[in-house]
């Protein structure tokens, strides 16, 4: 278990994905400019009424301008981490790992619904799964989770030259903090963490986005049966 968590988080594969001087400034400024509206559009998102057709609407305009601004930015990468002496495409590993997050998760659930005000937060977004169309959401919250990854680990990530897991990271948290629910804000800060190791360790945006995708779908599906 420990040498596939090391080849999934830690294990750099070689590769030269190096922009030029302009190619990165265009990067940075187009994630600035992105993090700010998106983070505006997230906020109003879910502070509209569940159930309203407002909200999903509003959920696919945030996913395109993450889905807009990743390309806008310039080249992104699947990446691939090290079998053996093969670089495969990551599938299983991050499938795996997103399942142990909703694992961890769904335990640390049974304390927070002990607690009332971290209920609360909790129980007004599963608001919208219990308002909602179930089929619908679930094709939103896949659309979002591959957007998300494919701008903060592919093209904000891309954009800083220096310790970019922590600062996507921290930008993927002060964006979720415009929705003013707490713990979405600390499920980002662990979800953009893990994610950026993947992105770092396999040079693409793949594993993140099978990983989001593996949590927040299990999230939608199974954190309501907790919180009833």
């Amino acid at each position: 278990m420990y040498d596939w968590l090391r080849r999934s988080l830690w294990d750099v594969v070689p590769r030269d994905q190096r922009d030029t001087p302009a190619a990165l400034r265009r990067r940075q400024v187009v994630t600035v400019a992105v993090v700010l509206i998106g983070a505006g559009v997230l906020g109003y998102s879910l502070r509209i009424e569940p159930g309203s057709p407002t909200f999903y609407v509003s959920t696919m305009v945030l996913a395109g301008v993450w889905v807009v601004g990743a390309f806008a930015s310039g080249r992104l990468h699947l990446g691939r981490i090290t079998r053996g002496e093969a670089h495969l495409r990551p599938v299983v590993a991050p499938l795996t790992l997103g399942l142990a997050l909703v694992a961890l998760f769904v335990a640390g659930s049974l304390v927070v619904r002990q607690i009332e005000p971290l209920a609360d937060y909790v129980s007004s977004v599963l608001a919208y799964a219990d308002e909602g169309s179930v089929p619908v959401l679930v094709v939103i919250t896949l659309i979002n989770g591959i957007a998300e990854e494919l701008f903060f680990r592919g093209a904000a990530y891309a954009a800083i030259p220096r310790n970019p897991v922590a600062w996507t990271t921290l930008a993927y948290f002060v964006a979720t903090l415009a929705t003013g629910n707490v713990m979405l804000a600390f499920a980002a800060i662990l979800i953009g963490l893990v994610c950026g190791l993947q992105r770092r360790a396999s040079g693409g945006v793949l594993a993140p986005i099978i990983t989001h995708c593996t949590w927040s779908l299990s999230m939608l599906l199974v954190l309501p049966l907790f919180f009833r």
